[in-house]
């Protein structure tokens, strides 16, 4: 989804999908994740001295028409010419109480910061209706969260959180500083107290029901590694179609897919389309083989439902 450690998914070379890792996995520790931002900038040869055009939430994503849609997740590309300044960038998280306990409230305070440039203010643009997606997971990928951390007087993005278990989480942060790319911070976090029982996922899983709905996934080919993929997620409650899904954070859909070592990571919009459901459109494309959870959020009668799937993907035929 951006860049370094993390590639997931790469679209012709361009659609990569990354994040960044940590070594500590205490939360007691102040852990920092840096993301490099990359790409041709205003004024240098790549540039061409004509205007470019990047998606908001894949920057790697660069085109030099007007009108041209990102085909990662569907999202128009927008006119920036800066969208690569040649910054990184870092997010520092600091847990109060440092120590976490499951059923203990606690407050999780996020700083983007420059790196190399730490004292300077780091201002984030608005992306999906917020300035920071909050991912937690928990190791094992069966538990699954979307919070969004709020601009404080204190210069950081804070959110009160309670996690329900004990046990091994990872948090991903979603961001894009002003007039730069987008960005992805990743921490692994211990949380103390009675822990979660571990579930270890091994079979493809493309369907998932609760509360009179049920949602199918399914792909136009085979899933192996190397090609475009067209992704639907088709919904009904009550065995019948919905037809009038809302919108949630401006997109009828969010999907999020994790590898199995959590070291993976792409969040993916859906395509344009004119309709309200029952089916939603994405496109994605896998560059390495191995198990991946699908995380799915929609909002429709007033509430936003989260499902989940488990998907096997293959490395090519030799």
């Amino acid at each position: 989804m951006y860049r370094t450690p993390l590639s997931l998914l790469a679209l012709a070379g361009l659609m990569t999908f990354a994040s960044c890792s940590s070594d500590s996995a205490s939360s007691s520790a102040t852990d920092t994740v840096t993301t490099p931002s990359n790409g041709p900038a205003a004024g240098t040869a790549d540039h061409g001295g004509g205007h470019t055009y990047a998606c908001p939430m894949h920057p790697e994503v660069t085109s030099t028409k007007e009108g041209d849609k990102c085909p990662k997740c569907g999202m128009n590309l927008e006119h920036n010419d800066q969208v690569a300044n040649g910054k990184a960038y870092e997010m520092k998280l600091v847990p109060t109480p440092t120590e976490l306990t499951a059923g203990q409230p606690a407050t999780l305070a996020f700083t983007p910061r420059e790196t190399g440039n730490e004292a300077v203010p780091v201002p984030l643009a608005v992306v999906h209706e917020k300035k920071i997606h909050l991912i937690i997971v928990s190791k094992d990928l069966g538990q699954f969260y979307h919070e969004h951390p709020e601009y404080t007087a204190d210069g950081d993005y804070k959110v009160k959180y309670t996690f329900p278990k004990g046990g091994d989480y990872v948090l991903f942060q979603d961001y894009t500083p002003t007039g730069s790319g987008h960005q992805l911070g990743r921490q692994p976090v211990t949380v103390k107290g009675a822990a979660y029982a571990p579930v270890k996922f091994k079979n493809d899983d493309m369907q998932w029901d609760q509360d009179g709905y049920k949602a199918t996934l399914s792909f136009d080919k085979a899933l192996t590694v190397g090609q475009l993929l067209g992704l639907k997620i088709t919904i009904s409650k009550d065995g019948q179609p919905v037809t009038d899904l809302a919108n949630y954070l401006g997109a009828l859909g969010h999907v999020v897919v994790i590898s199995e070592d959590t070291e993976r990571y792409l969040h993916v919009h859906p395509n344009d389309q004119a309709d309200k459901g029952p089916a939603i459109g994405f496109n994605t494309n896998f560059e390495a083989p191995g198990l991946y959870r699908v995380f799915l959020q929609f909002n429709h009668a007033g509430k936003v439902h989260t499902g989940n799937f488990t998907i096997n993907v293959k490395a090519p035929a030799a």
